[in-house]
């Protein structure tokens, strides 16, 4: 399966599944990655230090960052898919919520 379907599918499921806000994303969101073999444990305490000092929400940061990082590793030397997989983190992630916000 494609990088980017995946991403989508993994920040989907964390932003329709997860209760408590943003911040209880964040474990599942390191969970997910260390599991998936996308990033170990330091690299994403380094993200998730990146994405509190940036403004705005920290889990569409981390989210923000972590697809970033993963779609970087995935197509190396190639930026524009980097910043694509950026995008589908961020909105894969929030589309969940807009989605139930505005159906109801």
């Amino acid at each position: 399966m494609n990088v980017f379907l995946r991403l989508a599918y993994v920040f989907c499921k964390i932003g329709l599944l997860t209760v408590g806000g943003g911040l209880a994303m964040i474990p599942i969101i390191q969970h997910e990655m260390l599991a998936r073999g996308w990033m170990d444990n330091e690299q994403f305490l380094n993200i998730l230090g990146i994405a509190q000092m940036t403004p705005g929400p920290m889990s569409v940061n981390t989210a923000t960052f972590v697809g970033y990082r993963v779609a970087a590793a995935a197509h190396p030397g190639s930026m524009p898919l980097a910043v694509l997989g950026a995008l589908v983190g961020t909105v894969a992630v929030c589309v969940p919520s807009l989605l139930c916000v505005n159906l109801m």
